[in-house]
């Protein structure tokens, strides 16, 4: 018997699977001119990605998990310090992590690849008001942060026409591609992840858009999709029946790490 789709944001947070997905919402997010410009100017993203995904996942578990909550205000006080210097200008126009437009636009990136992974791996239609949950549930990523409510779209058909404006007006810029291009090439990750690196583009290629692919200048053709769904159904049939002690390990060893109290 393999494990039914997880039915609220909590549950899929847990899943390990959904890690597979980081490289996609990078790239998403890198496509964005704001974030791309940001993450040049004021990170160490690609000298430290394995830092960089602990924290996030540092935030993203304090938010989320209810056996993280008391290290929650310690985290979104320590996220939101890190973000304070994050401003400048590009293509003559301000920019800061603080606008609410960015952090939906981060925020929906993190929903949008979470939903492709839960679809790849457990092809369960959601009945409608628990897909409306775990949509739902997303705002507080970006809202955790000083986004405001009313910014996070109020459904998922709004979610939609939300992401296809979006989508339409993004453009991949020469610091997107180099940021993703260092990012895969793990200079600095121990040799046994760099050797993984190949199958996570794999996998990342896969999971974009085809016109984001494109603007990154990353092939696809026939034979790759072919080899893209075979890998899919694989993990299809193995994941769901792995025990929960391997599939929650990432989330247990990320929150084991989180400060033990709130110092709100």
């Amino acid at each position: 018997m393999t494990a039914s789709s997880p039915r609220t944001n909590v549950q899929l947070a847990r899943e390990g699977i959904i890690l597979a997905g980081a490289g996609a919402a990078i790239g998403l997010q890198v496509a964005h001119r704001s974030v791309a410009a940001g993450v040049q100017q004021h990170s160490n993203f690609t000298a430290d990605p394995l830092g960089r995904l602990r924290r996030t996942l540092q935030y993203i578990f304090a938010v989320v998990l209810p056996e993280a909550q008391p290290a929650r205000g310690t985290v979104i006080d320590w996220v939101a310090r890190a973000h304070v210097p994050v401003e400048g200008v590009v293509d003559g126009a301000p920019y800061s992590a603080a606008d609410p437009q960015t952090q939906r636009w981060v925020t929906a990136t993190l929903y949008w690849t979470a939903e492709q992974i839960r679809w790849r791996i457990w092809g369960e239609r959601l009945a409608a008001d628990d897909a409306e949950q775990i949509y739902r549930s997303y705002a507080v990523l970006g809202t955790a942060l000083g986004m405001p409510e009313a910014s996070w779209p109020e459904d998922r058909a709004s979610f939609q026409r939300y992401w296809d404006q979006q989508m339409s007006t993004l453009q991949v810029t020469a610091v997107g591609r180099q940021i993703m291009t260092d990012l895969f090439a793990a200079h600095s990750v121990p040799t046994w992840l760099r050797a993984a690196m190949p199958l996570a583009r794999f996998l990342t290629a896969g999971l974009l858009p085809a016109d984001i692919r494109c603007q990154l200048g990353w092939d696809w053709d026939g034979a790759k999709s072919i080899r893209e769904d075979r890998l899919w159904r694989i993990l299809r049939y193995a994941y769901p029946r792995l025990p929960t002690g391997i599939r929650y390990a990432p989330a247990r060893i990320v929150v084991a790490g989180l400060p033990a109290v709130s110092r709100d």
